[in-house]
């Protein structure tokens, strides 16, 4: 990890105008390069997509924000079960640093995830990203799930569009206060609300 990255763990409310800013543009440069419509949810000083985190890790270095995981305490229903997690998103890093921001922001959200006592941490993913999610996954810190379907709601109600979707992410689980088997069986996760 570069020595100049430093980490803030952050409430939403804790957050300035300024800071919004800051992070809308750190959106719109790290999803930018993966399609024009993945940038445009940050255009006018947004900082979220979808649902809005409730904390933040944020990592800094001189050149402004270079790394982000945002979290969201939810009840999602995986087959019949509904359980208490906290959704993980937002996950950002700046080209320049790829390769070292996801894995120590993951880590930083971790105590955080411990003291707030949810069972189980989620996110979901793109499958560009395996590999990168695999390796931090390595040695039980978090397991991949393949052939899960994740039913979402969409942030914005169209009159002439369906106001839910379906698709076929990499949902990742991380253990926290139970261990991985304890994770309900099925092949299908109900968000109920947006994607982080």
């Amino acid at each position: 990890m570069p020595p100049d990255l430093k980490w803030k763990i952050c409430w939403e409310t804790e957050l300035q105008v300024d800071d919004h800013a800051q992070l809308s543009e750190f959106f719109r440069n790290t999803y930018g390069p993966t399609g024009e419509f993945n940038a445009k949810p940050f255009e006018g000083g947004r900082s979220w997509a979808g649902a809005r985190p409730e904390m933040r890790v944020i990592g800094y270095d001189p050149y402004g924000v270079a790394a982000h995981i945002g979290m969201l305490r939810r009840f999602i229903r995986v087959g019949e079960v509904d359980l208490l997690v906290g959704e993980l998103g937002l996950w950002g890093v700046r080209s320049n640093l790829e390769g070292l921001g996801l894995t120590h922001s993951m880590f930083m959200m971790y105590p955080e995830l411990q003291r707030l006592g949810v069972p189980f941490a989620f996110g979901t993913i793109r499958h560009a990203l395996y590999k990168r999610v695999d390796r931090l996954c390595r040695g039980g810190v978090g397991t991949i799930l393949p052939g899960v379907r994740v039913h979402s709601t969409l942030p914005e109600v169209y009159p002439d569009l369906p106001a839910t979707r379906i698709e076929e992410p990499l949902a990742v689980v991380f253990p926290i206060a139970r261990p991985i088997d304890q994770w309900p069986s099925g092949t299908t996760i109900v968000r109920n609300g947006p994607e982080l």
